[in-house]
């Protein structure tokens, strides 16, 4: 074994140039394989973080109560017409399941909210809105109004409002100037604007107003009970999971951020598959150079074949000697290339630091040792048809050249 491992270095190394364009080529490979892995999952995530960084992850809303017919169908049809504000759904026993759900591991923050429409009133203006009454404190629970704060706070109170930019401009108002909201309810209340945010969705640029929880119960007369509560995950990919363990332990309709996200799921998946093809090329081009190299050695080297041939060397020695050049050339190029790809990867910010219009590439999902392992199969595979051709040299009519 060893002594084939001292014959496949000295014809390694008997043609530096053509082995290190040969690694070089394996390497450059290795790159793209790595770069390829980087981008795509970095843009997921990037794409991920824009659409549902902002957005529960699970949603716990009471279960709807549809009206049901008692009466035959051939008693008639009874047609009954409510408003639309007396059809809301409360969850009225919310306090007693929040510890359990709090206590899950994964789980980062939970907001009760009294959401429901109605319109901010200026002069005579009005814009519709939709209202979300939030705990003290949790403005920020869910979609990062913080961060997007524009001017003013995040701190409310009572006779608070945060609204976005888009409906701040529309009515042409800014942070302490008096507003006055109403709810589909026909109740009206007096609000200063506490602060202004922009997160880049015109949903809630344009159309969102958040007030405190008591300001909520008051415009949709709720004395008691919250509307939905909403979660967030440190893991959002496990947001069907949570929500399938939440809604066996409470018995509540539960709701991932996957069910009304369909389609970004097959966006992503298509880009991923795209990302894939792409690197088994990469693969491919590997294992078709590493084998014609191969071939060409075997061809040079048939006199030196038929030599350690006559010598008494068997088939299985020959076959091995080149199995193991195609090992060292993957090896090695595949170390050289995944080196070269994390050097090159980490200057760029994770995806989620990354700047608007930055290229969303992410070091962590390189697969820096997939691609060796698989470079180095690659190579090895690659290996096996020159190596049979070495082994089936005839000895007597090479030398004999």
């Amino acid at each position: 074994m060893l002594y084939g491992l001292k014959i496949a270095m000295r014809y390694l190394t008997a043609s530096k140039a053509q082995t290190g364009l040969l690694i070089a080529g394996v390497a450059v490979g290795v790159f793209v394989f790595i770069f390829m892995s980087a981008l795509i999952g970095g843009l997921a995530v990037f794409l991920v973080q824009r659409t549902v960084g902002d957005i529960a992850h699970v949603t716990i809303e009471a279960p709807s109560r549809q009206a049901i017919s008692l009466l035959p169908e051939s008693a008639g049809v009874l047609v009954v017409q409510q408003h639309a504000s007396n059809q809301r759904t409360l969850l009225r026993t919310a306090d007693a399941f929040l510890p359990v759900i709090a206590a899950l591991p994964g789980v980062t923050a939970i907001s009760q909210q009294i959401v429901g429409n109605g319109f901010v009133v200026r002069g005579q203006a009005r814009s519709p809105v939709g209202i979300t009454g939030v705990e003290s404190g949790k403005v920020s629970a869910i979609a990062n109004i913080a961060k997007a704060l524009v001017t003013g706070t995040t701190d409310l109170t009572n006779s608070g409002v945060i609204i976005g930019t888009g409906l701040a401009d529309d009515l042409g108002i800014g942070v302490g100037q008096v507003v006055r909201l109403q709810s589909d309810r026909d109740v009206e209340r007096t609000l200063v604007v506490a602060g202004i945010f922009e997160i880049g969705l015109d949903a809630l640029d344009s159309r969102a107003a958040f007030v405190s929880l008591a300001t909520a119960r008051t415009l949709f007369v709720q004395p008691q009970g919250v509307s939905r509560i909403e979660i967030k995950l440190a893991d959002l990919n496990q947001a069907d999971s949570y929500a399938q363990r939440i809604a066996a332990d409470t018995g509540l309709k539960t709701t991932p951020w996957t069910q009304g996200n369909a389609q970004l799921l097959d966006g992503l998946r298509a880009q991923a598959s795209s990302g894939n093809l792409i690197k088994g090329f990469a693969l491919i081009t590997i294992v078709i150079g590493v084998a014609s190299a191969l071939l060409l050695s075997t061809y040079r080297r048939r006199p030196e074949i038929g030599i350690m041939r006559a010598m008494g060397a068997s088939r299985l020695f020959v076959i091995g000697v080149f199995v193991t050049q195609g090992t060292l050339i993957g090896l090695l190029g595949g170390l050289i290339g995944a080196g070269l790809g994390f050097l090159a990867l980490s200057p760029f910010p994770v995806p989620e630091l990354a700047p608007p219009g930055g290229l969303p590439v992410d070091v962590r999902q390189g697969a820096y040792g997939l691609a060796i392992v698989l470079t180095t199969i690659g190579a090895v595979l690659a290996s096996i048809l020159p190596a049979r051709s070495a082994a089936r040299v005839d000895p007597v009519a090479v030398i004999g050249q």
